[in-house]
């Protein structure tokens, strides 16, 4: 496995949660925080990628007639998407 340096993985990661629907311009401290702690914890960028689109798409196929749902403040709101991914991966492809 190749690891990405943590700059790099960073602001992977971040770019990724900004250019979500429904998620803030600018990424606050506590996500640069918990983006690192991922770095850390060695989760592949392409888990964390899949989570974020995971958990985004669930948001937007809600059925039409359920009330809306606040924007996304935090990074921290996908943590049990990747906890789910890691414990039980998607099919490769």
């Amino acid at each position: 496995m190749i690891l990405t340096p943590e700059p790099a993985y960073i602001a992977a990661v971040l770019m990724l949660y900004a250019d979500l629907p429904d998620t803030p311009l600018r990424p606050s401290p506590q996500d640069q925080s918990l983006a690192r702690r991922l770095h850390q914890q060695h989760v592949p960028l392409t888990l964390v990628e899949s989570a974020l689109l995971l958990g985004s798409l669930r948001r937007l196929i809600r059925p039409a007639d359920a009330a809306p749902l606040p924007p996304v403040r935090s990074l921290a709101y996908f943590v049990p998407v990747i906890t789910e991914l890691q414990q039980q991966p998607l099919p490769d492809g």
